[in-house]
């Protein structure tokens, strides 16, 4: 990391830390984690429409088979009409079978670009679309703004992402890429000495608490976790990390998750797609665990992505850029065991241009709904969060 870079990401990370120690467990007792899957995932093999020839005819080599007892890569049963991914079974499914998982299909923006970047930012901001974006503000910043002192964020990034952006100065670390801080005692009292008298002198030296004790707290858990035990492997890993952290210190949380661009060899119950939802799968699954009980009850979890991909199968045996996916809705307070939202029966004629999902259940509407409920917001400070959305209210907590 370049120097500057450096100061800016010790400097946000100030407001977290008091008296050179990380705060104490948050009095807000719900817990938000956001996980963004970057590369819009294949929501239509996740949750599969089991009820619909129409899927098996537009995907003749990557569909999931119709659930199977005797099937072992059969979609797993939702409702007479859905099926879970079978790389789900062993992680996901559980949390279905207790009520801790919900699913919402045919959601998403309206933007209508099918960028990666340009959707990418539409959800972060969170926005109205058709006038000036404001670069400055993502939604997760207003949400924390009007949370107030109870709020306690963090970005799981190693920059701080856009839908941070904005109000007051959050802690970002990169979870995954942790090691020892790359200052050590003598430069930060340099550093800090440069900083004497400026405005950023506070922050700049707090900072430097927070790097120091985030890395002292993984650093533990890894050497305990080295005692003959097989450590996990990838999200997973990063998950407990996650979960640690803010049973411990923070409720307001933001990871994401890449690799989700499927255009090639995609895969059906096995192959590339399947791999990285087993590895997403025991990461949730282990970030819940990791949280337990007493906490994982007061913690709600959103899986989001910029959209979804076409209905049809390509040439290539993937899937192409899409338009509407399906968000998940996970804790131990959540109710589930459903899936909620509008829904309509895929047929050819109901596709959004012929090739993809509609969004018929859009995301800052959904979200606001969620926040109404979670946190008791009032119509003026959700507006403030999602100006011009209306709360949809899916009774998701």
């Amino acid at each position: 990391m370049r120097r500057r870079d450096l100061l800016q990401a010790l400097a946000l990370s100030a407001p977290m830390v008091s008296a050179g120690r990380l705060m104490a467990a948050p009095q807000t007792p719900a817990r938000l984690l956001v996980v963004f899957l970057r590369g819009a995932y294949d929501a239509t093999n996740v949750i599969v429409p089991i009820s619909s020839p129409f899927y098996y005819e537009a995907r003749p080599t990557i569909a999931i088979a119709r659930p199977d007892p005797a099937n072992a890569l059969a979609a797993l049963p939702l409702t007479n009409d859905w099926g879970l991914h079978p790389a789900l079974k062993d992680q996901i499914w559980p949390l279905w079978q207790k009520g801790q998982v919900a699913f919402v299909p045919f959601a998403g923006t309206d933007d209508m670009s099918r960028s990666h970047f340009e959707t990418q930012d539409t959800i972060e901001l969170g926005q109205p679309l058709g006038g000036a974006r404001d670069y400055g503000s993502g939604f997760m910043s207003r949400l924390h703004g009007q949370l107030g002192g109870g709020a306690m964020p963090i970005a799981f990034t190693a920059q701080m992402p856009l839908i941070f952006r904005g109000g007051a100065a959050i802690p970002n670390i990169a979870i995954n890429q942790v090691g020892k801080p790359g200052v050590d005692a003598r430069q930060a009292r340099l550093i800090e000495g440069m900083y004497q008298g400026a405005d950023l002198a506070g922050a700049v030296a707090e900072g430097f608490a927070v790097q120091g004790e985030v890395y002292q707290s993984v650093s533990t858990e890894m050497t305990a976790a080295s005692r003959g035990a097989v450590a996990p492997k990838g999200f997973e890993l990063s998950a407990r990390r996650i979960a640690r952290l803010m049973r411990a210190s923070f409720n307001l949380g933001f990871v994401d998750v890449g690799g989700w661009d499927t255009h090639v060899r995609q895969g059906g119950s096995t192959g590339y797609l399947a791999d990285r939802l087993g590895e997403l799968g025991r990461g949730l699954a282990g970030y819940a665990d990791e949280l337990g009980p007493d906490a994982w009850n007061q913690t709600v979890v959103v899986v989001i992505s910029e959209f979804g991909r076409t209905f049809k199968e390509n040439g290539d045996k993937g899937t192409d850029h899409g338009h509407g996916g399906a968000f998940w809705v996970m804790g131990g307070a959540v109710r589930g065991g459903r899936l909620l939202g509008r829904l309509v029966e895929l047929t050819p004629a109901n596709l959004n241009q012929n090739r993809d999902y509609p969004v018929l259940n859009e995301y800052r509407a959904t979200l606001a709904g969620l926040f109404r409920r979670l946190y008791g917001l009032s119509a003026p400070r959700l507006a403030a969060v999602f100006p011009s959305a209306a709360p949809l209210d899916l009774s998701l907590v």
